[in-house]
C-alpha cells in the first residue's frame, strides 16, 4: 500500500468525518427550536419563573439573538467541551458525560468481544463442517436474532441473576473487575442479536469462498485444509465481515439504552432515557452528538482497516477505498 496514497486517503475521510458531524451538530441544535414551544419552554422544564430569572435564562443561552448566531455560540462551546447544564440533575452536562461513559464504553466494548468471538466462531464453524453442525447454527442465529435485547436481559436477569445468583441484578460495580462482573450479563444481552447476524454474514461469506477459483487452486496444489481455511478462505470473508462493523457498533449504541434501562446500569444510554423523559434537552443533545460522534469514528476505523485485511481492496472502493 502507498503511504502516501493512504495518508491522503485517512486526510479526506477525517475531513468527511468532520463535515458529517458539523451536519449532525447543527441538526441536533435545531431540534430545540422544531419542537412544539419556545427554546424557553424546554430550558424552564415547565416551571414559572420571575421576569428577572427569565431575562437572565435569555441572556445566557442568548435567545434574543439570530438562530444562526445562537448555534455559533453553542458550537463554540461545544467544541470546548462545554455542553451546558442539566436541567434534572442541576449540574453541568460534561461532568455527567465523563462519569457515565466510561461505562457505556466498557459496556459496548465488552458486548462487542462477545460478538465478535462468537460470530466469527460461530460462521466459521457452520460453514466449514455443514450438514448438522450448519443446521444446528442456523438454528441457534435464528432464536438469537428474534430475541430482542430487552427480552433477552430479562431472560438473562432472571435466571443467572435472580434465580442461580451468579451474577448482579443490577449496577455497574466499583473498581475495574467488579464493573466487567457486573456488566456481563448485560454484555451478553447486547450482545445475542448481533451474534447470530455475524454468524450468518461469516457463514455466507466463507460458503462464498469456499467455491473460488483460488481455493480450488490451492487444494489442487496440496496445501492442508486448515491452512486453506485460515490463508484463503477466512481471510478473505473478513473483509466481508469487516464492513458489518459499522452496524454492528451502531446497533451497540443504540439497544445500550434498553438494556442498561434494565439493569440499572448509569451509563449514557440510560442517562438519554431519563434525560429524554424528563426534557432535559441539553442533556439530550450532548448525548445524541456524543454517539453520532462514535458512529463517525467506527465508520473510520472500519475504512482504514479495510485495505489491510483484504488485499483485494485498495483505497478509492468504500467510500473511497478501491
Amino acid at each position: 500500500m502507498n503511504p502516501t496514497a493512504f495518508l491522503r486517503f485517512t486526510a479526506r475521510r477525517v475531513a468527511e468525518m468532520a463535515v458529517t458531524l458539523l451536519i449532525a451538530s447543527f441538526a441536533v441544535f435545531g431540534a430545540l427550536y422544531l419542537a412544539p414551544g419556545s427554546p424557553a419552554s424546554f430550558l424552564l422544564a415547565g416551571r414559572s419563573p420571575s421576569p428577572e430569572a427569565l431575562a437572565a435564562l435569555t441572556a445566557r443561552h442568548h435567545l434574543d439573538d439570530p438562530f444562526a448566531l445562537r448555534y455559533l455560540h453553542w458550537l463554540g462551546d461545544v467544541l470546548q467541551g462545554d455542553f451546558g447544564r442539566s436541567l434534572t440533575y442541576r449540574t453541568d452536562v460534561s461532568r455527567l458525560l465523563a462519569d457515565r461513559l466510561p461505562t457505556t464504553l466498557l459496556l459496548v466494548t465488552m458486548a462487542l468481544a462477545v460478538v465478535l468471538t462468537a460470530g466469527l466462531v460461530l460462521g466459521r464453524i457452520a460453514a466449514v463442517r455443514g450438514g448438522r453442525t450448519d443446521a444446528a447454527v442456523l438454528v441457534a442465529t435464528t432464536l438469537a436474532i428474534g430475541t430482542p435485547s430487552f427480552v433477552a436481559a430479562v431472560l438473562l436477569q432472571g435466571l443467572f441473576a435472580v434465580r442461580l445468583g451468579w451474577f448482579p441484578s443490577s449496577g455497574a460495580g466499583d473498581g475495574l473487575l467488579d464493573r466487567i462482573w457486573h456488566l456481563t450479563l448485560p454484555a451478553v444481552a447486547l450482545a445475542l442479536y448481533l451474534i447470530g447476524m455475524l454468524a450468518r454474514v461469516t457463514r455466507t461469506a466463507m460458503l462464498e469462498a469456499l467455491d473460488s477459483e483460488h481455493v480450488t487452486v490451492a487444494r489442487g496444489r496440496g496445501v492442508p485444509e486448515h491452512l486453506v481455511i485460515r490463508r484463503h478462505v477466512l481471510r478473505n470473508a473478513l473483509g466481508t465481515v469487516l464492513t458489518t462493523g459499522g452496524l454492528i457498533v451502531a446497533t451497540l449504541l443504540v439497544c445500550t439504552i434498553l438494556v442498561e434501562t434494565a439493569f440499572s446500569i448509569g451509563g449514557i444510554g440510560q442517562l438519554l432515557e431519563l434525560a429524554t423523559t424528563t426534557k432535559d434537552f441539553p442533556t439530550v443533545q450532548a448525548v445524541s452528538l456524543i454517539i453520532v460522534a462514535l458512529f463517525m469514528t467506527v465508520n473510520l476505523v472500519v475504512d482504514l482497516l479495510l485495505p489491510l485485511v483484504d488485499p483485494r481492496i485498495t483505497l478509492g472502493t468504500r467510500g473511497a477505498a478501491a
